[in-house]
């Protein structure tokens, strides 16, 4: 990627990529020859919401790459407490490490903070904006069961508030893919998305029942109904339950199905297709020390070379 920074899944190209999509691939083949690509290198972690997979995969990534990770930690144990700016913090953070991974509550926040700094910046997830690196392990994922060409992919679930699916379908136009949203109309996809996505030209449809596009599809990307993210109580209960997948629901699906799903689920997929052909959701999640190795080697690798 020649580019600073990665803050939104639409301004990846196809070349860009597939180039870190190929260095994940050969990091996934020969971890040791990556080993120390970057020793002495920091990343620092700025998470200002939870995270499980995205912070330690990237802490992972970071030191498999013969780096170190400093983290910010809490909210409430930090200098954000006292009132701190975000604009303050990632200035403050800049003179400690290499390059910032952020997670922030607020939609914008991300492309905000990277205009702070001259290390690279990764957006690890903005509000319900965008997750950048999430849609580049999902692809990964993808690529490596069924490619990234002729491809029918299902979304489905929270369209609405999901960062991860704003991302995918961004990236998806990049490819010769079908993409099917599925949702009840409260939690369709935005309409700024919905133009984007119509004006690169994207094979786009959207639905409200599974049944009719399920047998046709060669992904199915699965995402949870998010409570965090609705303003109103009631309208989070009167969706939530809705769209399950069990083996029942997948009896129409093709035999080469992937089940994707960026993780954590609540009842959306039911446990019992977790031993099925289908499940790609935990590999998917283990993913993303590979891409994420070969995203940071390819930001820090640039980044030193502009030194």
């Amino acid at each position: 990627m020649r580019q600073d920074h990665l803050i939104s899944a639409a301004n990846l190209s196809r070349e860009s990529i597939e180039a870190v999509l190929d260095r994940a691939a050969a990091i996934d083949a020969d971890p040791a020859a990556y080993r120390q690509r970057h020793a002495g290198a920091v990343l620092a972690l700025c998470f200002f919401e939870p995270s499980t997979r995205t912070k330690m995969s990237f802490d992972t990534a970071m030191k498999r790459l013969g780096g170190t990770t400093v983290d910010m930690g809490t909210v409430e144990s930090s200098s954000v407490k006292k009132g701190e700016t975000l604009a303050d913090t990632v200035r403050v953070v800049e003179g400690y490490a290499d390059a910032i991974v952020l997670r922030h509550p607020s939609e914008g926040a991300a492309k905000m903070a990277s205009e702070f700094v001259d290390v690279p910046l990764v957006n690890a997830g903005d509000g319900a904006g965008q997750h950048p690196s999430q849609t580049l392990l999902d692809l990964y994922t993808i690529r490596e069961r069924a490619g990234l060409d002729d491809l029918s992919v299902g979304i489905m679930g929270d369209l609405k508030y999901g960062r991860t699916v704003h991302s995918l379908a961004h990236a998806l136009t990049n490819f010769d893919v079908r993409q099917h949203f599925i949702s009840p109309e409260s939690l369709r996809l935005p309409r700024n998305v919905r133009f984007d996505l119509h004006e690169s030209g994207a094979q786009v449809r959207e639905h409200t029942d599974l049944d009719a596009v399920l047998p046709e599809l060669d992904v199915l990307y699965v995402t949870r109904i998010q409570r965090e993210r609705f303003p109103d109580e009631n309208e989070y209960h009167a969706i939530a339950g809705e769209y399950r997948i069990d083996e029942e629901t997948l009896d129409a699906a093709r035999d080469d199905l992937s089940v994707m799903h960026p993780l954590p689920r609540v009842d959306e997929i039911a446990p019992e297709v977790d031993d099925t052909e289908y499940a790609r959701y935990f590999e998917q999640a283990h993913n993303g020390v590979p891409v994420r190795m070969a995203l940071l080697d390819e930001l820090l690798t640039q980044a030193e070379a502009e030194r």
